[in-house]
């Protein structure tokens, strides 16, 4: 078998190679395979059995170790490494690397399947360096980080320089937050471990080819499989680093907007949202804190003291009801503002070539920027969040971290400015978790960013997608951004909810938006003060309609709580694209819009303005279940599409038969939370013969409670013979965790039941109702179950 898999590989992309490349020697030692070519010398590493590193060290350069995106240390696997007289072969259990001597080309196979081959590999050209491979004509290419294309990127040349895009809509080649990562629909990933700037070319001359180009760098990238998309994403996420687990706070309403001016309005929003009764559990303070002017006072870094008399009283007031107080913060420090001066004593600044400070004008002064690269740097800048944090702020918002503005003639300790640009806002992320967890190591940062690179996620990362516009076209594309980066790691990819950019008056669309981000990471409407973005300011019609969206988000909180711990432990997104559920189905590879949340929410949500006469859209329900409409319960079989109609006061959002929902009931914040007293939704479909769930339950606050033995999980198990439903209960506490009796309110739904039996005990009741609601004591330490006669 292993004779005839090499033939094919050799065989196959013949047309691959490199003629003035040959083959010299090559040796195998220490999990390193290396062969020296006539230009340099390949360096081919497995990491694991599903990923496999490369590197090319051109002749006379010397390999570069230095990764800011992995993390993972190779593990002990089984590995071989066979030669003929015409190839050189490396094997682990899933992927087969295979050196063609002459003509001189690698080929990377999962199982068997040919995968992707160099094409013409290394390539030095006059002011870049590129490494050139071959793709079939049938993959899908997703990728690049956070753009607006189509869920498929092939064809696109894509510029790898983070870059703001003010004002977007459906189309945006080039945004703040890029990542040198391709995945392919044939379940392989392609990570090129360089953070340089650069692009990646998707085959935008259409002959087949993936290129990526740098300005300078590692030749180095990484193959990675998966035997699914979750698969995928888990492996690259081990390569790259895991999520944290976030405070529960972060999954609560967000107060935000461009921007409160004074301590005053801070104080009376959030009475205003009490009064109102409307949920929220955090607050997000603008340039204003430290400044009156927008323009003129970045860098200031200091309360306005005119403004906001006493930050710590308001700070400490604010947290008595619950709530977050969140700062904005930039790395930029203007010529005009009060902390210049210290900055230039201190050279915590990025030089130019004379080694003074680089100085240039971006629209909000003459600046330079922090050098964060340079401990002295890096220490200043945690130093003011140090006294933040002592002063209560909850929660870190940096923002123009692409750098917006960083000429190429400015130079850092790590390097010339686009040698690091793309990596500037993923160190201020390390900078921050690094920081919390050295001096304030029982608090879970909250950091919200909008530019990264690889593997920023395992920092704590909440990145935004920007300055999006306030429109209909602006929403249309944030589906796409968040799908494509949660695939890319970025697993809390989310939007200024309600737009930001523009005065664009829309109700309509402000609640369309606001239905969506009930199933989005974070909750967080925000825009410019054109147009008031908190709930609490809208006019009676429109907040009544927003509450509802609002306390749905706290009412899920156990289940978004519980994907957030499965994201944390194995690196599965929170939103995922349909085609996670059916990956050879080729239409639902451009699905755009659709999306599953977590595993057992369906959503589409609605991104048009509707006409008054009813509407209906058209809906895929993918064939692995049938699919029951949340609000209705109407059942939708799997694997065909029904026309749906569109209400008012949500989106259509759907659950998977077999699903255990676990939901509790409205809450003023997070600080009330609780699932000593909660509800669980279970959606019967007899088609489902046995199916489980969970509520993963915590402090919400210590760093790595799971890892402490400070947790409980929840179990929810059912069985279904065709006459009869036992649905179980049963829990897992670590070994530093009390548990505590809880009440269960299980309600099964689209079940005709004739029978209840729970802990063998007969229920009676008057009428079965739907859903069938069943009052459960469940005493710490027991099994409760429910038998179901039908």
């Amino acid at each position: 078998m292993k004779k005839l898999l090499l033939l094919l590989l050799i065989t196959t992309f013949s047309f691959a190679q490199n003629a003035n490349r040959n083959y010299l020697s090559h040796s195998w030692k220490n999990n390193l395979l290396e062969i020296k070519t006539s230009d340099g010398t390949y360096r081919i590493k497995p990491y694991s059995d599903k990923i496999v590193e490369t590197s090319f060290v051109p002749n006379g350069e010397s390999f570069n170790a230095n990764s800011h995106a992995v993390i993972k240390t190779p593990e002990k696997i089984k590995t071989a490494v066979s030669k003929t007289d015409h190839s050189i072969s490396l094997f682990t259990k899933d992927i087969t690397v295979v050196i063609n001597k002459s003509p001189f080309r690698i080929t990377y196979s999962n199982k068997g399947k040919v995968l992707l081959s160099e094409k013409n590999g290394y390539i030095k050209k006059d002011s870049t360096e590129v490494l050139q491979f071959n793709l079939d004509n049938s993959e899908v290419l997703f990728g690049g980080g956070a753009r607006a294309l189509g869920m498929n990127r092939r064809g696109n040349r894509l510029a790898l320089y983070n870059r703001a895009h003010y004002g977007y809509e459906t189309r945006a080649e080039l945004m703040n937050f890029c990542i040198p990562l391709v995945l392919s629909s044939k379940l392989y990933a392609v990570h090129f471990d360089n953070a340089a700037i650069g692009h990646l070319d998707l085959d935008s001359k259409k002959n087949n080819t993936l290129e990526y180009e740098t300005i300078s760098g590692r030749k180095t990238y990484q193959v990675i499989v998966g035997d699914t998309w979750e698969d995928l994403v888990a492996n690259y996420t081990d390569l790259t680093g895991k999520q944290p687990m976030p405070a529960r706070w972060t999954f609560g309403n967000f107060s935000s907007r461009f921007g409160y001016h004074t301590q005053e309005e801070v104080e009376k929003t959030i009475n205003r949202f009490n009064s109102d009764g409307i949920p929220v559990d955090a607050i997000i303070l603008d340039l204003y804190w430290f400044g009156k002017t927008v323009q003129g006072t970045m860098g200031n870094l200091e309360w306005d003291k005119e403004q906001f008399p006493n930050p710590e009283k308001m700070i400490a007031d604010l947290k008595t009801k619950g709530v977050k107080t969140i700062l904005i913060t930039e790395p930029f420090i203007l010529t005009t503002s009060s902390k210049w001066q210290e900055a230039v004593d201190k050279k915590i600044l990025v030089t130019d070539k004379t080694g003074k400070p680089a100085t240039w004008d971006f629209y909000f002064g003459n600046t330079s920027v922090v050098d964060i690269f340079k401990p002295e740097g890096n220490q200043w800048f945690w130093n003011v969040y140090k006294r933040l944090i002592n002063q209560g702020v909850g929660g870190m918002w940096g923002d123009l971290g692409e750098p917006e503005v960083f000429p190429s003639k400015a130079i850092t300790a790590a390097g010339k400015a686009d040698e690091v640009h793309n990596i500037y806002g993923h160190n201020w992320a390390k900078l921050i978790a690094d920081g919390y967890q050295r001096d304030f190591p029982n608090q879970r940062p909250f950091i919200l960013m909008r530019a990264g690179y690889s593997g920023s996620q395992r920092f704590g990362m909440m990145p935004w997608s920007g300055d999006v516009s306030r429109s209909w076209g602006g929403l249309q594309s944030q589906m796409e951004i968040a799908m494509q980066m949660g695939m890319q790691g970025m697993a809390y990819m989310h939007s200024d909810l309600g737009g930001f950019a523009g005065d664009y008056f829309d109700n309509e669309l402000y609640l369309r938006w606001l239905q969506y981000g009930v199933f989005n990471p974070i909750f967080r409407p925000h825009a410019q003060e054109d147009v008031a973005s908190e709930v609490t300011y809208k006019d009676v019609h429109t907040k009544a309609k927003a509450k509802k969206a609002v306390e749905l988000r706290y009412q899920l909180m156990p289940y978004n709580y519980t994907l957030a711990f499965e994201n944390n432990q194995k690196g599965t997104p929170l939103m995922r694209p349909l085609f996670f559920e059916e990956p050879t189905n080729e239409k639902l590879l451009n699905e755009k819009e659709s999306y599953l949340w977590g595993n057992a929410f369906l959503i589409k949500p609605i991104t048009i303005p509707l006409p008054e006469e009813p509407f209906y859209s058209e809906i895929y329900f993918p064939k692995s279940s049938n699919w029951f409409e949340f609000y209705t319960g109407e059942k939708h079989f799997g694997g065909k599409s029904d026309f749906v109609k569109i209400e008012e006061d949500h989106i259509p959002t759907f659950v998977r038969g077999g699903s255990f929902v676990p939901m509790i009931e409205t809450i003023p914040n997070t600080s009330k939370y609780s699932v000593d007293n909660f509800n669980l939704h279970f959606y019967f479909d007899e088609t489902v013969k046995t199916s489980t769930g969970k509520l993963y339950n915590d402090n919400g606050e210590t760093p790595q409670a799971f890892e402490k033995g400070q947790y409980e999980i929840l179990n929810f198990i059912s069985n279904n013979n065709g006459k009869e439903l036992v649905i179980k209960l049963a829990s897992t506490v670590g070994k530093n965790y009390t548990a505590t009796d809880k009440t269960v309110s299980v309600l099964i739904h689209n079940i005709k039941a004739k029978r209840i039996f729970v802990n063998g005990q007969e229920m009676v009741f008057k009428t079965f109702n739907e859903p069938l609601l069943i009052p459960v004591t469940w005493k710490k330490g027991t099994t409760p179950e429910i038998k179901i006669e039908y």
